[in-house]
């Protein structure tokens, strides 16, 4: 794959790697790309079936740790903070298996939910997700998001399942 990323401008990673102008945004380019995140869980996700939603995931997930690590040796920096593309392709593994839960309930508040307890885990790094970033290049950048958003999944069907 990296000698096909040879051909790709460099500005098209960096814009893919960064989601354009918003991983420029604001202290919390983080949160505004877990925000998009949502929107494409909402476009693409949300009506999948169960077989195509986790191959969307797995695709999402390859697809972002070569374009992040390619960012990564472009910008000379370990996982930069304007790279969010990770946050964006996390999102959807939040919500994994929970279509049926979301015919019955308000999908508003699934994700409102994931949105917040994501970005809790993916800020303070608990349950050994921090030493995940250790792993170098996109897988580094993109695992500890997807580790982080696979808890939020098991929280929420734990949450769902007893609560309600």
């Amino acid at each position: 794959m990296r000698h096909l990323l040879r051909i790709v401008p460099t500005c098209w990673i960096l814009n893919c790697a960064t989601l354009g102008p918003i991983g420029h945004v604001g202290k919390m380019p983080g949160t505004l790309g877990s925000f998009v995140g949502l929107i494409y869980y909402t476009l693409l996700f949300h009506s999948f079936t169960p077989t195509n939603y986790l191959l969307g995931c797995l695709v999402s997930f390859y697809l972002a740790c070569v374009i992040c690590n390619e960012a990564e040796i472009i910008l000379r920096k370990k996982d930069p903070s304007c790279v969010i593309l990770d946050e964006m392709v996390a999102m959807p593994f939040c919500f994994i298996g929970m279509q049926k839960s979301m015919q019955q309930y308000p999908v508003w508040l699934f994700m409102l939910l994931g949105f917040i307890l994501f970005r809790i885990f993916d800020i303070l790094k608990p349950l050994g997700i921090k030493q995940i970033q250790v792993l170098k290049g996109g897988l580094g950048i993109v695992l500890d998001d997807v580790v982080a958003a696979l808890i939020v999944c098991i929280i929420l069907h734990i949450l769902f399942c007893v609560v309600l």
